[in-house]
């Protein structure tokens, strides 16, 4: 694991790896962020911005840069004036797609079934 992440994680508060999951992709930001590099691909920041419109400049870069910490998402950096940065999901970033996908098809059915019923 990158020192970054456990600096950023207290291992000694993980007891399972249920609870290690939570803690890299917790957040009322990241499932977002990942979910759409997921499903539309490459995309930079301010693509990102757009998508996700409560999110503060702020929050997006902090949360991104954590995510890159964790090896789920990919800075490039082109040498161009001005720069320009993409980002995009690494393999472990995409191996999380299908429990996201499964994620979304719960809230759906819950939200139809018990949110949002008459």
């Amino acid at each position: 694991m990158a020192l970054e992440v456990k600096n950023r994680i207290n291992l000694k508060e993980i007891n399972c790896e249920k609870e290690l999951t939570l803690a890299v992709i917790g957040g009322k930001w990241k499932l977002i962020i990942l979910w759409h590099l997921g499903l539309e691909g490459t995309k930079r920041f301010s693509e990102l911005r757009k998508l996700i419109p409560n999110i503060t400049q702020k929050m997006l870069a902090h949360q991104l840069r954590e995510l890159e910490e964790d090896k789920l998402v990919s800075r490039k950096l082109y040498p161009e004036v001005p720069p320009r940065v993409e980002y995009s999901l690494t393999d472990y970033g995409e191996s999380l797609m299908p429990v996201l996908r499964s994620m979304y098809d719960w809230g759906k059915k819950y939200g139809e079934q018990v949110v949002w019923t008459d």
